[in-house]
């Protein structure tokens, strides 16, 4: 088994490495999907306000790596891609259960270019304004999303054209999931 786990800013393009990882046969886990079907069972609006705050309070109240924790049950395949990695706590679960076998793939792009694609993309739970991005930021920088980024095993930038990031996105899934 081979796991790639996908980490970085909202806006970023984690959803594009989704779409290739389906491309290639990869298992996809949304580690957001928990998320969200937590907040939807309790009867919250899906909304970044009411899950972003219903996620953090459970990593006060359980432990930062409590959304990685509840995600490990849904990994299954030769290849999973694990999308939205968001702590150090979290990697931390990831690493204990894969090992080697785990590889880290981060995404970088600017909070201009990020918002400007949450404008244009208009999903229920992005953030509503530049003011709620940066709040949104700053509470996933507060989980460790920072740290996981500068350690990352692979580090793809996504600030300009589209098919020069898919294309480095294709050959980083390709050439870091091959058999050992």
């Amino acid at each position: 088994m081979k796991v790639v786990a996908v980490a970085g800013m909202a806006g970023s393009g984690k959803e594009e490495v989704v779409r290739i990882a389906n491309d290639l046969g990869f298992s996809v886990v949304r580690m957001g999907d928990v998320v969200r079907e937590e907040a939807a069972g309790r009867g919250l609006p899906i909304e970044d306000q009411a899950v972003g705050g219903m996620a953090h309070q459970e990593r006060v109240e359980h432990g930062f790596g409590i959304w990685a924790e509840r995600t490990l049950p849904r990994i299954v395949g030769d290849r999973v891609l694990i999308d939205g990695l968001r702590g150090k706590a979290e990697l931390d679960v990831f690493r204990r259960a894969f090992g080697d076998r785990l590889v880290v793939l981060a995404i970088h792009a600017s909070p201009a270019t990020r918002y400007a694609r949450m404008a244009e993309r208009r999903r229920a739970d992005d953030a509503t304004g530049l003011a709620a991005l940066r709040e949104r930021d700053e509470r996933e920088l507060a989980w460790g999303l920072g740290e996981v980024i500068a350690m990352a095993d692979v580090l793809l930038v996504n600030e300009g054209d589209l098919k020069p990031f898919l294309r480095s996105a294709r050959e980083a899934l390709t050439a870091r999931t091959k058999a050992a």
